[in-house]
């Protein structure tokens, strides 16, 4: 029986590699980021979930909100990037790539459960963003191994993270009744259909 590629685990991979390569990602801990699947969000191929919000770099807001806890093996997560349908199965290899290098150019430079203020697509035109994205994958994948790269352009069922129970919004204390810690026991390994789209990723030239 052939062995099923784990995708999640393929996408924390290249997580760490791009933070070691690119010096704009430098301040990325892989080991501080979930990977998970989920349903679809209108064209959208992937997002991005910070565990604080951005005024008080905290669960609890100001006016008196939380996020609820998650947690993996006892190390507390400070982001989500939820992988949409889009992505598996309507995406080359390249776009893959570039689509997790566009939510990690997303997270704070203080790594530290926050987006970058200046790097929402609010404050930034979309198309600068959009560029600057570009640019990234290009250096990376110029300097990426091809035996990592592989994954993202596998056609057939995948195995991925998913939420058995998937985390609440932010909720008001003394309101909310509902789990308030997630840990690995809300996840599972399911599996997913993916398909390859033309376009691979671009080895690394020899040197």
């Amino acid at each position: 029986m052939p062995v099923t590629v784990n995708m999640t685990l393929a996408v924390k991979r290249l997580i760490r590699d791009a933070a070691a390569k690119l010096p704009e990602l430098a301040h990325i801990r892989s080991t501080r980021i979930l990977v998970v699947a989920g349903e679809a969000r209108r064209a959208s191929r992937a997002t991005i979930r910070p565990a604080h919000f951005k005024e008080t770099r905290g669960r609890r807001s100001g006016a008196g909100h939380r996020k609820p806890l998650v947690q993996v093996r006892g190390r507390k997560i400070l982001y989500v990037i939820t992988l949409r349908p889009l992505w598996f199965l309507s995406s080359t290899p390249e776009e893959r790539i570039a689509t997790i290098l566009h939510e990690l150019y997303h997270v704070s430079t203080r790594f530290d459960g926050t987006l970058h203020r200046a790097r929402r697509h609010s404050q930034m035109p979309r198309a600068t963003y959009n560029r600057r994205v570009r640019a990234l994958r290009d250096r990376y994948l110029s300097r990426a191994d091809a035996e990592l790269l592989a994954p993202f352009a596998h056609s057939g069922t995948v195995r991925a993270r998913m939420w058995l129970e998937r985390p609440a919004g932010a909720y008001r204390e003394g309101e909310y009744q509902g789990r308030r810690v997630y840990t690995e026991k809300q996840l599972f390994l399911g599996l997913m259909p993916m398909r390859a789209s033309p376009g691979r990723p671009r080895r690394r030239r020899a040197e």
